[in-house]
Order: C-alpha cells, then structure tokens, then sequence
C-alpha cells in the first residue's frame, strides 16, 4: 500500500495525471483476458492471457510452443505446467522463477501483469523524467502515447525507457516499447481482445476441474 501511494505521489508530481488515473483505475480491475503479441529481436509469442486477484495467472500459447498451458497460483506461488496442454503428460510444478519458465527477457509469470508494469514505470520515475506525446490512433482504439525514462545509468528489470499508448476509455496500455540504455529496443507488447472485469471460472486457474 505504501508503495502504491508513493508511485501515485511521484505522477502527480511529474504532471502524469493520465498515468495516475490508470493506476488508479487499474487498482479497481478485478480481473482481465487479452491476446498478448510479444515481439523481440529473435522471435514472437503469441499468448492467450488471464488475470485474476489477488494475482492468478493463466498462460494459453498459440505460438511458438503450441497448446502449452502454465498456470500460476498466488496462493502457492508456484506455476504448474503442461507443456502438451492440459490433461496430458507430463505436468510440471515449477517456480516462477525457474529458467524454463522465464520469459525471453527474464520476466516471472507472477510479474507479467499490468500492476507489474506500473510498478516498474514508477520505479525508473521516481529518479528519472516522463513526457506525454498526446493522442495516437492505434486501429480502432484512441490512445495516449506517454514515454518514461529512468535517470542515466538506472535501469529496472533491465529496461531505462518505457513507452506507453494507454486506452483513453479502458486506461489499460494495448501497447508497451521497452528499451535499453542505448535505446535499442528491448520488446513490443501489443495488447489485443482485452475484456476488463469479465467473470473467470475458478476451475481456469485449476485445470483439473475443467
């Protein structure tokens, strides 16, 4: 809580009024799905995504890795996997942290979801410096395109800038850039089919009652 009220205080500051209504708003979701399009330098994901408080996760692959489902359990902090989908041999019980597992860029599947890009955001604003470049279409969507760097040197997870399109209805960011230090960039997330506040059946996140 105290780390929500400090990033809320460091937007204000910086002018961010945008960015703080979206995580204000985010603070409210109780959950959300969405196809999440993840390109880098050596390939693409494509990922069938669920969320739901106070932090399960469920992961559909539809590329590469086709019908590979991982879930996460906040309760028990650890992701079962089946790596032929579920039901079928083998299933794997893992930490999030577990290399296998891990994205390309090292992000854990217990930090994969939006509060845990707006924590990071806030992490390089607290030192560094944040802009807004106004409105930008994004297919049928109107967003807000924002850009957050941290202070030189200062990285957070690997990533100095950030740059954010967030939906001017839903505030959730269809679109994030991450970047290194020499402003290369690190990732492209595209945000697709978001549903926010949709009801998701407890057996989604405990397969064996599917």
């Amino acid at each position: 809580m105290l780390a929500a009220l400090m990033l809320t205080t460091a937007l204000s500051a910086a002018g961010l009024a945008p960015l703080t209504d979206a995580i204000e708003h985010y603070r409210t979701v109780e959950s959300y799905r969405a196809t999440l399009r993840s390109t880098r330098g050596d390939g693409e994901d494509l990922i069938r995504y669920y969320y739901r408080k106070p932090g399960f996760v469920r992961m559909e692959f539809i590329r590469p890795h086709a019908g590979a489902l991982l879930v996460y359990s906040p309760l028990t902090r650890r992701v079962r996997v089946w790596p032929f989908g579920a039901g079928r041999f083998p299933e794997l019980d893992l930490s999030p942290r577990n290399p296998l597992i891990r994205s390309p860029g090292g992000q854990s599947m217990d930090k994969s979801d939006v509060g845990a890009l707006f924590e990071n955001v806030g992490a390089l604003l607290a030192q560094g410096q944040a802009e807004v470049r106004g409105e930008v279409r994004l297919g049928r969507h109107t967003t807000l395109h924002l850009i957050v760097s941290g202070a030189p040197g200062q990285t957070m997870a690997g990533v100095h800038r950030y740059e954010l399109w967030l939906d001017t209805t839903t505030r959730f960011p269809l679109q994030v850039v991450s970047r290194d230090q020499t402003d290369a960039v690190i990732e492209t997330v595209v945000m697709d089919d978001l549903e926010i506040d949709v009801p998701l059946a407890e057996s989604l996140f405990d397969p064996g009652r599917e």
